[in-house]
């Protein structure tokens, strides 16, 4: 089995809370952590998504990329940033909904000053599985890690995952004006 992703779990009926679901601190640039609610190794599926929340730590980015066998969803439910898609800036606050058809480059900033938090809904599903590969376990009530980089190997792993080929000319917030 590649080890990128896990064993599909039986299909059947699941519910869960905050306190028992998969959750993993993310490194740079992003600097928050994400929960894995529901995905195929969770529960059986049909048709196989994730879907899980991302928290993006004040002054943290989602780094450009593309899905080249995904579609995405976000709903954000807390927070202020904004999308960059295709080089076009799109404001970010809660009950924002962004759609992104295969291919299309996109990433999340928080310029804001408290978290940037949405709900992400992938399918097919992957994502879940480079969230696990990159970052570190997180158990509610844990204290924040400080920022930590994200692995040597991080391009293989995307491509292991859900991500195009990556970007040689990727938008940076640190360098562009807000």
């Amino acid at each position: 089995m590649d080890d990128t992703r896990l064993q599909p779990a039986p299909t059947g009926i699941h519910v869960s809370g905050t306190e028992t679901r998969e959750s993993y601190w993310q490194p740079v640039p992003a600097n928050g952590h994400i929960d894995v609610a529901l995905a195929p190794h969770i529960v059986g599926m049909e048709h196989p998504f994730a879907l899980g929340t991302q928290s993006v730590a004040p002054g943290g980015y989602v780094r450009e990329h593309t899905h080249d066998r995904n579609e995405e969803t976000v709903y954000v439910i807390e927070g202020h940033g904004r999308a960059v898609i295709d080089g076009k800036e799109y404001p970010l606050e809660p009950d924002s909904v962004v759609f992104l058809p295969k291919n299309v480059r996109h990433m999340f900033i928080n310029d804001g000053d408290t978290r940037l938090r949405w709900i992400w809904l992938i399918v097919p599903n992957g994502l879940e599985d480079f969230f696990r590969l990159i970052g570190k376990p997180r158990k509610p009530g844990d204290r924040v890690p400080s920022n930590f980089p994200r692995p040597e190997n991080v391009l293989e792993i995307e491509r292991k995952t859900v991500f195009g080929a990556d970007l040689a000319d990727k938008f940076d917030p640190l360098k562009q004006n807000p």
